[in-house]
């Protein structure tokens, strides 16, 4: 996958926030890139440490940072001059938080959404929660989802993803801020797509996890990847997204990527309610967060909202909520009325 980006053109600034796993591998991508990076953390001893060491000790211990990032917890430094804005908060405080660093982003900047989830209360996508906030219009919002695993981008590993963008010359002008040797980008006009295959892959990946914890195999989670996928793409579709956006990376790669890997937050969660954690106790032991158990109940209002049948979504925020178990959940679906697989 070695590219023509293996010498990166030289870019302006591109403020990231926050400092968690998937902000701080963004950040190594968009340096390699050729941009300048300021990388925002809550936390003042956080960015010292990062600027002191060359590394983020708390989520990518061992990972060298190349010297076009930064590290600050000053949000106007850190928007000071960002020709591009990327957000990879959690979602679910994406609209606190962005009200408050709002009146610093300059007027032109561009926003690049890596947040993958649907606001509770809402039903919200990221993308309008941005609009909403700061009140962009779609051509200065974009959003990036594919197979992304935190730690292999931060390694360099080959990897793809989608840029979406209403419109297509910015998204064409975000992939190449962000197209490197080792991580190439390709664009979009469907946003929709993206930001709904992003967000309901994880709570299908709580639901495979699950099944692992259960100590089923292949074949138990191959079905349930398979009828995640055609859930997901019945509700995108249903809301306007093009059925083969379903079909690519930021729709079947990321499913497969976040339902196979042990790196995945959202499947590793799904294990440990597979094997007897409460949800409680889950969020106890992590400081990660786990997109899909704070979204599955957004996902599954919204699907009731288009009045598309969900019965995964259904079934994880039964089991998150602590209404069913995981064992359950598997009869459950077992036993629902047989249909056509194309219904």
């Amino acid at each position: 996958m070695t590219t023509d980006a293996a010498t990166p053109q030289s870019h302006g600034k591109v403020a990231v926030f926050s400092a968690g796993s998937w902000g701080t591998a963004f950040s190594i991508v968009l340096a390699d890139a050729g941009n300048e990076v300021a990388l925002w953390s809550r936390r003042p001893e956080q960015a010292e440490a990062i600027n002191r060491d060359r590394e983020n000790a708390d989520y990518l211990p061992g990972i060298e940072l190349p010297r076009g990032v930064s590290a600050t917890s000053d949000v106007a430094r850190a928007l000071e001059g960002a020709e591009v804005v990327v957000l990879a908060t959690p979602s679910q405080s994406l609209r606190e938080n962005l009200a408050g660093w709002a009146p610093h982003v300059p007027d032109d900047a561009v926003f690049l959404s890596l947040m993958k989830g649907v606001e509770l209360g809402n039903v919200k996508r990221m993308s309008e929660v941005i609009a909403e906030v700061t009140g962009a219009g779609p051509e200065r919002i974009g959003v990036l989802s594919g197979p992304n695993l935190a730690k292999e981008i931060a390694r360099r590993e080959p990897a793809a993803s989608v840029v979406a963008c209403a419109d297509e010359e910015v998204a064409r002008r975000l992939q190449a801020r962000c197209h490197t040797a080792a991580f190439r980008p390709y664009t979009s006009v469907d946003v929709v797509g993206c930001e709904i295959g992003g967000a309901y892959k994880n709570v299908v990946a709580l639901c495979v996890g699950m099944a692992v914890g259960l100590g089923f195999g292949d074949n138990t989670t191959a079905s349930l990847i398979t009828r995640g996928l055609a859930e997901t793409a019945r509700l995108a579709t249903r809301m306007g997204a093009n059925p083969l956006t379903l079909m690519g990376l930021a729709g079947l790669g990321d499913l497969v990527a976040t339902c196979s890997s042990p790196l995945s937050r959202n499947r590793t969660f799904g294990e440990k309610l597979g094997q007897g954690m409460s949800t409680e106790e889950i969020l106890a032991s992590t400081r990660q967060v786990a997109e899909g158990a704070k979204s599955c109940s957004s996902l599954l209002a919204l699907a009731n909202s288009w009045g598309v049948d969900a019965p995964i979504a259904d079934q994880v925020d039964a089991v998150v909520a602590g209404r069913t178990t995981p064992f359950d959940m598997m009869d459950a679906f077992i036993n629902r009325d047989p249909k056509a697989e194309t219904d």
